[in-house]
């Protein structure tokens, strides 16, 4: 067989497992047994030490329905291992997402990443960060989890991509490293005014706040960034969430640490409104919500991130195509 063919059904195999795992995760009600960190108070989080799996164990001190498909989990992570570390195929191949999205007619939803122009990260891009496993995974989840019908492969688009209204929902991460050009600038502002939603994730601290600050003014001078207050619907619409969990790097999650990155204590979700009132951006900073997505099959990974993550992302979802 095949590396491509190897790494197809691995990776379908590891979806399969999420799905269900996230889905257990959920129904079983658990608390994070990690410390979360509050929307309104500056506290780090530590991370404990890598050792058992805390998701392991409920509070009963007995071995919580996630184990056995943490086990499923761990042999396909093994099988996986002969794979080379880095898989850098043609930027065509990112792209098939947008030529497949017709073959099985259309759909409902396409979870929709935007290529934007950037600076000083690697090949591909800070666009291609996490890309395409943790939109695959993520849509496992968004599947499972609810009845929204939902496009299963990724979706990356350019800003400038005459296409790029047909799907009212968008996701940009690392834009700490963003700089558009004025046609992005101006692709993007009209996508935004004639009803598009964008999510932005995965940015740390106040030089890459200000980075995106700076280019996200240059789509929409008019309208304020302000904290999106938790009794907002966003945080209501299909999942309770009263507090915000800061997610880190996979590092930091496996092994344990400090939660932030850089100067970026505190997770916020910040916003743009519209005249009117409607939520144009959601800004998910210092925090990494696409990390969670892309390793919640890790049995290493503890299970609140990934269910915070899948939880906040399904919300934001949810709530934009029904505003």
């Amino acid at each position: 067989m095949k590396y491509s063919q190897l790494k197809a059904t691995a990776l379908a195999t590891v979806c399969v497992l999420i799905s269900a795992a996230t889905a257990i995760g959920f129904a079983s009600g658990r608390q994070a047994s990690v410390a979360r960190t509050s929307h309104r108070r500056a506290v780090p989080t530590q991370v404990p030490h890598r050792g058992i799996p805390s998701s392991d164990i409920s509070s009963r001190g007995t071995l919580s329905p996630m184990a056995p498909i943490e086990s499923a989990m761990a042999a396909v992570m093994s099988a996986q291992q002969g794979f080379p570390q880095e898989f850098r195929p043609p930027e065509d191949f990112y792209l098939r997402g947008s030529r497949l999205r017709d073959s099985g007619g259309p759909r409902d939803f396409y979870f929709t990443r935007a290529i934007y122009s950037g600076y000083g990260y690697r090949r591909m891009g800070s666009w291609a960060i996490d890309f395409p496993k943790a939109d695959r995974q993520f849509l496992w989840g968004l599947r499972r989890l609810t009845n929204i019908d939902a496009y299963e492969a990724e979706n990356a688009v350019r800003l400038t991509d005459p296409d790029l209204r047909t799907f009212p929902f968008l996701y940009a991460l690392e834009v700490g490293r963003m700089s558009l050009t004025e046609p992005e600038v101006e692709a993007l502002r009209s996508y935004l005014l004639a009803g598009g939603f964008l999510m932005i994730d995965d940015f740390w601290g106040t030089y890459e706040w200000q980075n995106f600050e700076y280019e996200i003014r240059r789509v929409l001078p008019e309208h304020p960034i302000v904290e999106v207050a938790m009794d907002h619907p966003l945080f209501s619409t299909f999942y309770a969430i009263d507090e915000l969990l800061q997610v880190p790097s996979v590092r930091v999650a496996r092994y344990g640490g400090v939660t932030w990155e850089r100067d970026g204590y505190v997770p916020h979700v910040r916003g743009i409104f519209d005249d009117t009132g409607r939520l144009l951006v959601v800004i998910n900073w210092n925090t990494d919500l696409g990390d969670a997505w892309e390793w919640a099959e890790d049995p290493y990974y503890p299970l609140p991130y990934s269910t915070f993550a899948y939880q906040l992302a399904v919300n934001t979802i949810i709530y934009a195509l029904s505003h």
